[in-house]
């Protein structure tokens, strides 16, 4: 027979409301009393049900992210970062649903109401670039549902997680600018994306540090998918003074670039350095493996998710959380070829 809630409170010696205050994680129950009720609840491994948690409260248990499916149909990044909701939401005794959205399809506002009202989300994790969309922002505002941003382009009066982009990316140009190479190119990722800007920022700010000058022909718009790597590395091989160095804003894009450069007979790192950003588990499967920076997405997922859930327990009104960047120095860049 299934463990039910009246056996956990007989075990641990109080009532079942008590133990349903703990499933809720509701105050004013003693900290040695809501270990007991663990306690028993382990021992007879008892697992209560989402939609019985809800009927006891005014809670559904259940966050929402959300990601925009125009632009990121298969993305690692996306992966990642759901593994780490996922984390935090095991460990709160939370479900989660994952909500692919059409940020510029024309009833996307519409889906977004239709999804609070269907499922009586408790909150929602935003991923970019939902994190900046104003109408989404504004309309889940005026509901009061709790939200909490990754990588959010505005930071302020935000919760979640970012990283240092600009930073990142100016470390890793500075990489290639010390390895001898001065004709860098980037590859952009999605124009509205907040991380797109700060890695073009940082891009900029290596080069200007060391007095090269800015060129926009070494600067091409991809979208953060393979096939725009491969589009346009085609462009930047084409110019007079093709570039030794090309920095993509992706790992999916700088594995796109890679295979442009085998297509035209090109050897990295010997004729051509080439890095990407996120250190995605394809990074150390190219041949040769990518140099690039590590974001801990999966890291940057769970934090997220647990600052929405501090919120939604009343424990605080949640951070915005700065994580830690690392460069990943493999194989894919070297000194530029010898003239």
């Amino acid at each position: 027979m299934p463990v039910r809630l009246e056996d956990v409170a007989r075990a641990a010696g109080v009532s079942p409301k008590t133990v349903s205050r703990v499933l809720n994680e509701e105050a004013y129950v003693k900290d040695s009393t809501r270990q007991r009720v663990l306690a028993a609840m382990e021992s007879m491994n008892y697992r209560p049900s989402p939609s019985a948690r809800g009927l006891a409260g005014s809670k559904s248990f259940l966050v929402a992210m959300l990601y925009d499916n125009n632009d990121n149909p298969a993305s690692t990044y996306l992966a990642e970062i759901q593994d780490g909701v996922l984390d935090a939401c095991n460990a709160n005794r939370y479900s989660m649903m994952v909500c692919p959205l059409r940020m510029r399809g024309p009833d996307f506002i519409r889906r977004v109401d239709a999804l609070i009202s269907d499922h009586h989300v408790d909150g929602v994790v935003l991923t970019p670039p939902l994190t900046d969309h104003p109408p989404l922002l504004r309309r889940l505002k005026e509901r009061e549902v709790p939200y909490a941003s990754v990588s959010p382009a505005n930071r302020e009066n935000v919760i979640g997680v970012c990283m240092d982009d600009e930073q990142a990316a100016k470390a890793l140009v500075t990489h290639l600018i010390e390895l001898g190479h001065r004709r860098i190119a980037h590859v952009l990722g999605i124009a509205n994306h907040g991380a797109s800007r700060w890695r073009l920022a940082g891009y900029k700010a290596a080069l200007s540090a060391v007095g090269i000058l800015y060129d926009p022909d070494y600067v091409v718009q991809g979208d953060f998918l393979f096939g725009s790597g491969v589009v346009e590395a085609r462009k930047l091989f084409a110019l007079p003074e093709p570039p030794t160095a090309i920095f993509a804003a992706n790992d999916d894009m700088a594995a796109g670039v890679m295979w442009a450069a085998n297509e035209r007979g090109l050897k990295v790192p010997r004729d051509l350095s080439v890095c990407g950003f996120d250190d995605t588990p394809l990074a150390s499967q190219l041949w040769p493996p990518l140099t690039t920076v590590r974001q801990p997405a999966r890291d940057m997922g769970k934090l997220a998710a647990l600052q929405l859930m501090e919120l939604l327990k009343g424990r605080g009104e949640g951070l915005l959380v700065q994580v830690p960047y690392s460069l990943q120095l493999r194989e894919s860049t070297a000194e530029p070829p010898k003239v």
